[in-house]
């Protein structure tokens, strides 16, 4: 951190130091998840939603670089060992072993949310306190919410798809 950066931040730098290593943690079992649900996914809509899973995964590895180096900013250490993800994530991992497409979009839903969480804590704990910091947070917080709504739609979608399917046989 430069020096007039550090004569107007106020924030406690330790803590949001640990912040941002669970937030890192978080992004990479984000990213892993997504990737690797997109991989196995099957059911209806799968082609249209896989290259959008794959680009969710690209932007959640993207917010773990913008948060990396914002730890490296500060003067901190990022997560050094995969192994220290689950250690330091406030957010599960879902393994996709059931691959239906519902199941899987489910489990990143739920991704979503808790970053959403993380993202909010952490712009509300810089807010006036470390610009960059909250910039950064705001920036990855928006993305996360649009995830979110990607994600809702996809789901409404399946589920209308099941009630016309459920009208057409009767």
């Amino acid at each position: 951190m430069g020096r007039e950066a550090k004569k107007i931040s106020t924030v406690d730098v330790d803590k949001l130091l640990t912040m941002l290593n669970s937030a890192l943690a978080e992004e990479w079992l984000a990213y892993y998840q997504y990737w690797i649900g997109a991989r196995v996914m099957e059911g209806p809509m799968r082609s249209e939603v896989e290259p959008e899973l794959l680009l969710h995964a690209t932007q959640e590895l993207n917010h773990a670089v913008l948060v990396t180096n914002r730890i490296i900013q500060l003067g901190g250490t990022p997560i050094l060992h995969p192994q220290d993800w689950f250690k330091h994530a406030g957010c599960d991992y879902d393994a996709p072993v059931d691959p239906y497409i519902e199941v899987i979009l489910e489990q990143n839903l739920k991704g979503e949310r808790c970053a959403i969480k993380r993202y909010n804590d952490i712009a509300t704990f810089t807010a006036g306190k470390d610009h960059m910091t909250h910039q950064m947070a705001t920036q990855i917080l928006a993305e996360e919410l649009e995830h979110e709504n990607d994600i809702e739609d996809w789901i409404n979608d399946l589920v209308r798809m099941k009630e016309e399917f459920k009208k057409l046989r009767m």
